[in-house]
Protein backbone atom coordinates (compact mmCIF):
# COMPACT_ATOMS: atom_id res chain seq x y z
CA UNK A 1 0.00 0.00 0.00
CA UNK A 2 1.76 3.52 -0.91
CA UNK A 3 -0.21 5.40 1.87
CA UNK A 4 0.36 8.77 0.40
CA UNK A 5 -1.22 8.11 -3.15
CA UNK A 6 -4.16 6.24 -1.11
CA UNK A 7 -4.44 8.94 1.58
CA UNK A 8 -4.78 11.63 -1.78
CA UNK A 9 -7.87 9.67 -3.57
CA UNK A 10 -9.28 9.71 -0.10
CA UNK A 11 -8.91 13.16 0.25
CA UNK A 12 -10.27 14.13 -3.24
CA UNK A 13 -13.00 12.27 -1.98
CA UNK A 14 -13.85 13.88 1.04
CA UNK A 15 -13.72 16.85 -0.50
CA UNK A 16 -16.63 15.54 -3.26
CA UNK A 17 -18.78 14.45 -0.43
CA UNK A 18 -18.77 17.59 1.12
CA UNK A 19 -20.24 19.79 -1.08
CA UNK A 20 -22.99 16.74 -1.33
CA UNK A 21 -26.38 17.16 -0.28
CA UNK A 22 -28.45 14.51 2.00
CA UNK A 23 -30.84 13.48 -0.78
CA UNK A 24 -27.40 12.42 -3.22
CA UNK A 25 -25.70 10.81 -0.03
CA UNK A 26 -28.91 8.61 0.36
CA UNK A 27 -29.35 7.82 -2.75
CA UNK A 28 -26.06 6.37 -3.06
CA UNK A 29 -25.98 4.58 0.37
CA UNK A 30 -29.60 3.08 -1.00
CA UNK A 31 -27.62 1.67 -4.16
CA UNK A 32 -25.14 -0.14 -1.62
CA UNK A 33 -28.43 -1.65 0.12
CA UNK A 34 -29.70 -2.94 -2.98
CA UNK A 35 -25.78 -4.15 -4.37
CA UNK A 36 -26.03 -5.83 -0.72
CA UNK A 37 -28.71 -7.50 -1.04
CA UNK A 38 -28.21 -8.60 -4.90
CA UNK A 39 -24.34 -10.03 -4.22
CA UNK A 40 -25.46 -11.83 -0.54
CA UNK A 41 -24.42 -14.95 -2.36
CA UNK A 42 -20.71 -13.73 -3.12
CA UNK A 43 -20.08 -12.40 0.32
CA UNK A 44 -21.48 -15.33 2.29
CA UNK A 45 -19.13 -17.26 0.05
CA UNK A 46 -16.40 -15.50 0.89
CA UNK A 47 -17.07 -15.55 4.27
CA UNK A 48 -17.51 -18.94 4.80
CA UNK A 49 -13.60 -18.86 2.90
CA UNK A 50 -12.35 -16.72 6.11
CA UNK A 51 -14.89 -18.88 8.72
CA UNK A 52 -13.15 -21.97 7.17
CA UNK A 53 -9.60 -20.99 7.72
CA UNK A 54 -10.34 -19.79 11.21
CA UNK A 55 -11.46 -22.92 12.25
CA UNK A 56 -8.39 -24.50 10.84
CA UNK A 57 -6.18 -22.51 12.81
CA UNK A 58 -8.18 -23.62 16.04
CA UNK A 59 -9.75 -20.23 16.50
CA UNK A 60 -12.18 -20.52 19.03
CA UNK A 61 -16.37 -20.62 18.32
CA UNK A 62 -17.31 -17.56 20.32
CA UNK A 63 -14.52 -15.56 17.73
CA UNK A 64 -15.85 -16.82 14.94
CA UNK A 65 -19.38 -16.21 15.74
CA UNK A 66 -17.99 -12.69 15.55
CA UNK A 67 -16.80 -13.61 11.89
CA UNK A 68 -19.52 -15.39 10.55
CA UNK A 69 -22.11 -13.97 8.17
CA UNK A 70 -25.57 -15.40 7.38
CA UNK A 71 -28.89 -14.07 5.57
CA UNK A 72 -29.88 -13.03 8.57
CA UNK A 73 -26.94 -11.36 9.33
CA UNK A 74 -26.57 -9.39 6.31
CA UNK A 75 -30.13 -8.68 6.59
CA UNK A 76 -29.60 -6.56 9.96
CA UNK A 77 -26.57 -4.74 8.35
CA UNK A 78 -29.25 -3.59 5.23
CA UNK A 79 -31.52 -2.79 7.94
CA UNK A 80 -28.42 -0.73 9.78
CA UNK A 81 -27.54 1.05 6.46
CA UNK A 82 -31.65 1.89 5.83
CA UNK A 83 -31.45 3.58 9.47
CA UNK A 84 -28.69 5.66 8.43
CA UNK A 85 -30.43 6.88 5.49
CA UNK A 86 -33.40 7.60 7.35
CA UNK A 87 -31.24 9.79 9.62
CA UNK A 88 -30.84 13.58 9.48
CA UNK A 89 -27.42 14.53 7.61
CA UNK A 90 -25.30 16.25 10.40
CA UNK A 91 -23.17 18.41 7.83
CA UNK A 92 -24.69 22.31 8.06
CA UNK A 93 -26.35 21.65 10.95
CA UNK A 94 -25.87 24.64 13.20
CA UNK A 95 -25.39 24.14 16.70
CA UNK A 96 -25.43 27.00 17.62
CA UNK A 97 -25.80 31.36 16.24
CA UNK A 98 -25.72 34.42 17.66
CA UNK A 99 -24.81 38.29 16.88
CA UNK A 100 -22.08 40.47 18.39
CA UNK A 101 -22.55 43.52 19.74
CA UNK A 102 -20.61 45.34 16.16
CA UNK A 103 -23.35 43.52 13.87
CA UNK A 104 -21.19 40.33 13.21
CA UNK A 105 -23.01 37.30 12.77
CA UNK A 106 -21.41 33.79 14.14
CA UNK A 107 -22.86 30.33 13.19
CA UNK A 108 -21.35 27.41 14.89
CA UNK A 109 -21.75 24.66 12.24
CA UNK A 110 -21.57 20.57 11.32
CA UNK A 111 -18.29 19.43 9.05
CA UNK A 112 -17.28 16.68 8.30
CA UNK A 113 -13.77 15.03 9.87
CA UNK A 114 -12.10 14.59 6.65
CA UNK A 115 -10.19 11.25 6.37
CA UNK A 116 -11.41 8.78 8.79
CA UNK A 117 -9.15 5.46 9.50
CA UNK A 118 -10.53 2.62 11.37
CA UNK A 119 -8.66 -0.55 12.42
CA UNK A 120 -10.32 -3.41 13.11
CA UNK A 121 -10.82 -7.01 13.96
CA UNK A 122 -13.34 -10.01 12.99
CA UNK A 123 -16.35 -8.72 12.76
CA UNK A 124 -16.81 -8.13 8.71
CA UNK A 125 -20.71 -5.71 10.00
CA UNK A 126 -18.24 -3.21 10.78
CA UNK A 127 -17.22 -2.86 6.91
CA UNK A 128 -20.66 -1.83 6.35
CA UNK A 129 -20.81 -0.43 9.12
CA UNK A 130 -17.84 2.24 9.28
CA UNK A 131 -18.28 2.66 5.71
CA UNK A 132 -22.29 3.86 6.08
CA UNK A 133 -21.60 6.69 8.77
CA UNK A 134 -18.47 8.34 7.42
CA UNK A 135 -20.35 8.53 3.66
CA UNK A 136 -23.58 10.05 5.31
CA UNK A 137 -21.40 12.32 7.16
CA UNK A 138 -19.31 13.47 4.30
CA UNK A 139 -15.80 11.61 5.11
CA UNK A 140 -13.94 8.92 3.28
CA UNK A 141 -12.62 6.10 5.29
CA UNK A 142 -9.31 3.78 5.09
CA UNK A 143 -10.70 0.31 6.44
CA UNK A 144 -7.94 -2.01 7.90
CA UNK A 145 -9.38 -5.35 9.10
CA UNK A 146 -7.96 -8.07 10.33
CA UNK A 147 -6.85 -10.81 7.94
CA UNK A 148 -9.23 -13.51 9.29
CA UNK A 149 -11.80 -11.64 7.78
CA UNK A 150 -10.12 -10.29 4.76
CA UNK A 151 -12.01 -12.21 2.28
CA UNK A 152 -15.42 -11.38 3.64
CA UNK A 153 -14.21 -7.66 3.65
CA UNK A 154 -12.77 -7.34 0.25
CA UNK A 155 -15.68 -8.65 -1.33
CA UNK A 156 -17.92 -6.44 0.18
CA UNK A 157 -15.88 -3.53 -0.65
CA UNK A 158 -15.98 -4.67 -4.15
CA UNK A 159 -20.01 -4.36 -3.67
CA UNK A 160 -20.01 -0.97 -2.09
CA UNK A 161 -17.51 0.39 -4.82
CA UNK A 162 -19.75 -1.10 -7.91
CA UNK A 163 -22.96 0.36 -6.50
CA UNK A 164 -21.42 3.80 -5.66
CA UNK A 165 -19.89 3.56 -9.04
CA UNK A 166 -23.52 2.80 -10.48
CA UNK A 167 -25.43 6.01 -9.14
CA UNK A 168 -25.06 9.33 -10.34
CA UNK A 169 -23.56 11.41 -8.12
CA UNK A 170 -21.80 8.51 -6.21
CA UNK A 171 -17.77 8.50 -4.85
CA UNK A 172 -16.63 5.19 -5.16
CA UNK A 173 -13.22 6.57 -4.22
CA UNK A 174 -14.11 7.30 -0.88
CA UNK A 175 -13.77 3.83 0.61
CA UNK A 176 -10.47 2.08 0.38
CA UNK A 177 -9.62 -1.41 2.21
CA UNK A 178 -6.09 -2.38 3.42
CA UNK A 179 -4.43 -5.35 1.69
CA UNK A 180 -3.79 -7.13 4.80
CA UNK A 181 -1.01 -9.82 5.06
CA UNK A 182 -1.08 -12.31 7.79
CA UNK A 183 1.73 -11.44 10.66
CA UNK A 184 2.45 -8.46 9.19
CA UNK A 185 0.92 -5.34 10.79
CA UNK A 186 3.66 -2.72 9.00
CA UNK A 187 0.53 -1.37 7.20
CA UNK A 188 -1.04 0.02 10.83
CA UNK A 189 2.15 1.75 11.78
CA UNK A 190 1.98 3.41 8.75
CA UNK A 191 -1.39 4.55 9.49
CA UNK A 192 -0.55 5.47 13.33
CA UNK A 193 1.65 7.96 11.86
CA UNK A 194 -0.05 9.69 9.24
CA UNK A 195 0.14 12.98 10.07
CA UNK A 196 -1.42 15.14 7.89
CA UNK A 197 -2.89 12.68 5.88
CA UNK A 198 -5.38 10.90 8.32
CA UNK A 199 -7.77 13.04 10.42
CA UNK A 200 -8.76 10.34 13.01
CA UNK A 201 -8.09 6.86 13.79
CA UNK A 202 -11.00 4.25 15.66
CA UNK A 203 -9.59 1.20 16.69
CA UNK A 204 -12.11 -1.91 17.58
CA UNK A 205 -11.17 -4.95 18.76
CA UNK A 206 -9.62 -6.37 21.69
CA UNK A 207 -7.69 -5.02 24.75
CA UNK A 208 -4.23 -5.54 22.55
CA UNK A 209 -4.88 -3.92 19.18
CA UNK A 210 -6.81 -0.80 21.08
CA UNK A 211 -3.68 -0.66 23.83
CA UNK A 212 -1.20 -0.53 20.54
CA UNK A 213 -3.10 2.17 18.80
CA UNK A 214 -3.54 4.47 21.61
CA UNK A 215 0.14 4.00 22.76
CA UNK A 216 1.79 4.49 19.14
CA UNK A 217 -0.65 6.87 17.54
CA UNK A 218 0.66 10.11 16.47
CA UNK A 219 -2.74 10.68 14.41
CA UNK A 220 -5.35 12.16 16.58
CA UNK A 221 -7.39 8.38 17.98
CA UNK A 222 -11.01 8.02 19.59
CA UNK A 223 -10.41 5.40 21.90
CA UNK A 224 -13.17 2.25 21.48
CA UNK A 225 -12.44 0.25 24.37
CA UNK A 226 -13.01 -3.87 25.56
CA UNK A 227 -15.74 -4.46 27.36
CA UNK A 228 -14.95 -5.55 31.33
CA UNK A 229 -18.71 -5.46 32.05
CA UNK A 230 -19.99 -5.85 35.22
CA UNK A 231 -23.63 -7.01 37.07
CA UNK A 232 -24.00 -5.80 39.76
CA UNK A 233 -26.92 -7.85 42.45
CA UNK A 234 -28.02 -5.55 45.12
CA UNK A 235 -28.98 -6.85 48.46
CA UNK A 236 -32.57 -5.29 47.10
CA UNK A 237 -32.59 -7.16 43.81
CA UNK A 238 -35.41 -8.95 42.37
CA UNK A 239 -33.21 -12.12 42.30
CA UNK A 240 -35.71 -13.57 39.72
CA UNK A 241 -34.64 -10.83 37.46
CA UNK A 242 -31.03 -10.22 38.59
CA UNK A 243 -30.81 -14.72 36.85
CA UNK A 244 -32.57 -13.66 33.62
CA UNK A 245 -30.34 -10.49 32.99
CA UNK A 246 -27.34 -12.26 33.86
CA UNK A 247 -28.02 -15.23 31.54
CA UNK A 248 -28.81 -12.84 28.26
CA UNK A 249 -25.81 -10.70 29.64
CA UNK A 250 -23.15 -13.12 29.70
CA UNK A 251 -24.45 -16.47 27.02
CA UNK A 252 -26.63 -14.46 24.44
CA UNK A 253 -23.74 -13.86 22.77
CA UNK A 254 -20.37 -14.07 25.43
CA UNK A 255 -18.06 -13.05 22.33
CA UNK A 256 -19.10 -9.25 21.79
CA UNK A 257 -17.93 -6.56 24.61
CA UNK A 258 -20.91 -5.80 25.78
CA UNK A 259 -21.20 -9.45 27.19
CA UNK A 260 -20.78 -9.08 31.15
CA UNK A 261 -17.55 -10.69 32.53
CA UNK A 262 -18.14 -10.54 36.35
CA UNK A 263 -21.13 -10.81 38.72
CA UNK A 264 -20.68 -8.71 42.26
CA UNK A 265 -22.96 -9.71 44.43
CA UNK A 266 -24.21 -8.46 47.69
CA UNK A 267 -23.34 -10.88 50.72
CA UNK A 268 -26.88 -10.44 52.10
CA UNK A 269 -27.88 -12.56 48.98
CA UNK A 270 -25.12 -14.29 47.94
CA UNK A 271 -26.65 -17.73 49.82
CA UNK A 272 -29.77 -17.53 47.86
CA UNK A 273 -28.57 -15.65 44.36
CA UNK A 274 -24.98 -18.06 43.74
CA UNK A 275 -26.81 -21.43 43.31
CA UNK A 276 -29.73 -19.81 41.50
CA UNK A 277 -27.10 -18.62 38.68
CA UNK A 278 -25.34 -21.76 39.34
CA UNK A 279 -28.39 -23.52 38.08
CA UNK A 280 -28.62 -21.35 34.96
CA UNK A 281 -25.01 -21.31 33.98
CA UNK A 282 -24.87 -24.88 34.31
CA UNK A 283 -23.03 -26.92 31.24
CA UNK A 284 -22.39 -23.45 29.75
CA UNK A 285 -20.60 -20.79 32.09
CA UNK A 286 -17.42 -21.89 33.90
CA UNK A 287 -17.15 -19.32 36.96
CA UNK A 288 -14.25 -18.21 38.82
CA UNK A 289 -15.33 -17.50 42.27
CA UNK A 290 -13.27 -15.40 44.76
CA UNK A 291 -13.13 -17.23 48.43
CA UNK A 292 -16.93 -15.95 49.77
CA UNK A 293 -18.49 -16.75 46.28
CA UNK A 294 -17.07 -20.38 46.14
CA UNK A 295 -18.69 -21.37 49.46
CA UNK A 296 -22.17 -21.38 47.96
CA UNK A 297 -21.39 -23.10 44.58
CA UNK A 298 -20.68 -26.62 43.58
CA UNK A 299 -18.89 -26.81 40.29
CA UNK A 300 -16.74 -23.02 40.18
CA UNK A 301 -12.95 -22.92 40.49
CA UNK A 302 -11.22 -20.55 42.72
CA UNK A 303 -10.68 -17.56 40.80
CA UNK A 304 -6.89 -16.00 40.72
CA UNK A 305 -5.82 -12.13 40.69
CA UNK A 306 -6.20 -12.65 36.75
CA UNK A 307 -9.35 -13.77 36.76
CA UNK A 308 -10.61 -9.99 38.32
CA UNK A 309 -10.79 -7.00 35.48
CA UNK A 310 -9.94 -10.30 32.88
CA UNK A 311 -12.01 -10.10 29.47
CA UNK A 312 -13.15 -13.57 28.57
CA UNK A 313 -14.89 -13.34 25.94
CA UNK A 314 -16.20 -16.93 26.22
CA UNK A 315 -18.36 -18.65 28.13
CA UNK A 316 -16.36 -18.06 31.56
CA UNK A 317 -17.11 -15.10 33.83
CA UNK A 318 -15.71 -14.44 37.64
CA UNK A 319 -17.75 -14.00 40.51
CA UNK A 320 -16.92 -11.78 43.53
CA UNK A 321 -19.25 -11.07 47.00
CA UNK A 322 -19.54 -7.29 48.42
CA UNK A 323 -20.51 -6.38 51.97
CA UNK A 324 -22.02 -3.00 50.55
CA UNK A 325 -22.84 -1.15 46.85
CA UNK A 326 -19.78 0.94 48.52
CA UNK A 327 -17.62 -1.91 47.69
CA UNK A 328 -19.34 -2.89 44.63
CA UNK A 329 -18.61 0.68 43.32
CA UNK A 330 -15.32 1.20 44.04
CA UNK A 331 -14.79 -2.85 42.73
CA UNK A 332 -16.16 -2.49 39.61
CA UNK A 333 -14.51 1.16 38.73
CA UNK A 334 -10.64 -0.47 39.57
CA UNK A 335 -11.40 -2.84 37.64
CA UNK A 336 -13.55 -2.04 34.15
CA UNK A 337 -13.01 -0.58 30.98
CA UNK A 338 -15.00 2.04 31.32
CA UNK A 339 -17.71 0.38 28.90
CA UNK A 340 -21.44 -0.82 30.10
CA UNK A 341 -22.47 -1.46 33.86
CA UNK A 342 -25.75 -2.97 35.27
CA UNK A 343 -27.19 -2.72 38.94
CA UNK A 344 -30.08 -5.13 39.65
CA UNK A 345 -32.23 -3.29 42.66
CA UNK A 346 -35.39 -2.31 43.63
CA UNK A 347 -33.52 0.79 45.96
CA UNK A 348 -33.55 4.24 44.07
CA UNK A 349 -31.12 5.24 46.52
CA UNK A 350 -28.73 2.62 45.65
CA UNK A 351 -29.32 2.58 41.67
CA UNK A 352 -29.28 6.09 41.66
CA UNK A 353 -25.64 6.18 43.64
CA UNK A 354 -24.66 3.36 41.70
CA UNK A 355 -25.53 5.56 38.42
CA UNK A 356 -24.17 8.85 39.69
CA UNK A 357 -20.68 6.98 40.89
CA UNK A 358 -19.81 4.11 38.51
CA UNK A 359 -17.47 5.58 35.70
CA UNK A 360 -18.31 4.33 32.88
CA UNK A 361 -20.44 5.18 29.51
CA UNK A 362 -23.44 3.37 29.83
CA UNK A 363 -24.51 2.50 33.61
CA UNK A 364 -27.79 0.18 33.45
CA UNK A 365 -30.89 -0.12 36.45
CA UNK A 366 -32.52 -3.58 36.30
CA UNK A 367 -31.40 -4.61 32.58
CA UNK A 368 -28.46 -6.39 30.12
CA UNK A 369 -25.28 -4.79 29.35
CA UNK A 370 -26.67 -6.35 25.81
CA UNK A 371 -28.17 -2.87 24.88
CA UNK A 372 -25.19 -1.23 24.54
CA UNK A 373 -25.15 -0.88 21.18
CA UNK A 374 -25.89 1.71 18.04
CA UNK A 375 -28.98 -0.12 16.85
CA UNK A 376 -30.15 -0.75 20.48
CA UNK A 377 -30.28 3.24 20.81
CA UNK A 378 -31.17 4.25 17.53
CA UNK A 379 -28.16 5.52 15.58
CA UNK A 380 -28.65 2.22 13.17
CA UNK A 381 -24.93 1.95 12.49
CA UNK A 382 -22.17 2.34 14.83
CA UNK A 383 -18.62 2.90 14.91
CA UNK A 384 -17.80 1.41 17.93
CA UNK A 385 -18.38 2.14 21.81
CA UNK A 386 -16.55 4.90 23.25
CA UNK A 387 -15.01 4.66 26.82
CA UNK A 388 -13.21 7.82 26.65
CA UNK A 389 -14.27 11.11 27.81
CA UNK A 390 -13.34 13.38 25.10
CA UNK A 391 -15.54 14.49 22.02
CA UNK A 392 -17.44 11.12 22.11
CA UNK A 393 -18.93 8.93 24.58
CA UNK A 394 -20.77 5.26 24.63
CA UNK A 395 -22.32 4.08 21.12
CA UNK A 396 -20.76 6.22 18.36
CA UNK A 397 -23.32 7.52 15.30
CA UNK A 398 -23.14 9.14 12.80
CA UNK A 399 -22.25 13.31 14.48
CA UNK A 400 -19.22 11.63 16.15
CA UNK A 401 -17.44 12.16 12.95
CA UNK A 402 -18.65 15.36 12.44
CA UNK A 403 -16.82 18.63 13.96
CA UNK A 404 -17.66 21.88 14.04
CA UNK A 405 -16.18 25.63 12.60
CA UNK A 406 -17.50 28.93 12.90
CA UNK A 407 -19.14 31.05 10.17
CA UNK A 408 -18.62 34.74 10.21
CA UNK A 409 -20.89 37.28 8.33
CA UNK A 410 -19.47 41.17 8.94
CA UNK A 411 -20.44 44.50 6.74
CA UNK A 412 -16.95 45.42 6.92
CA UNK A 413 -16.07 45.52 10.68
CA UNK A 414 -12.63 46.36 11.76
CA UNK A 415 -11.34 45.84 15.31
Amino acid sequence: MNLKTTTDSLRAASQKLALQNASEKNAALAAVAEGLDKNRASIIAANDEDVKNARNAGISESIIDRLMLNDKRIDGIIDSLRIVISQTDPVGEEVAGWKTPNGMSIRQVRVPLGVVAIIYESRPNVTVDAFSLAYKSGNAILLRGSSSAYNSNKEIVRVIREALAGVAGGVPEAIELVEVREHDHSDVDEILNAVGMIDVCLPRGGKKLIENVVRNAKVPVIETGSGVCHLYVDEYADLDMAAKIAENAKIQRPSVCNAIECVVVHNKVAAEFLPKLEAIFAGRVKMHADERAIQHLKNAVLATDADFGNEYLDYECCVKVVDSIEEAISYINSHNTKHSESIISESRANTRLFQAMIDASCVYVNASTRFTDGGEFGFGAELGISTQKLHARGPMGIKVLTTTKYLIDGEGQIR
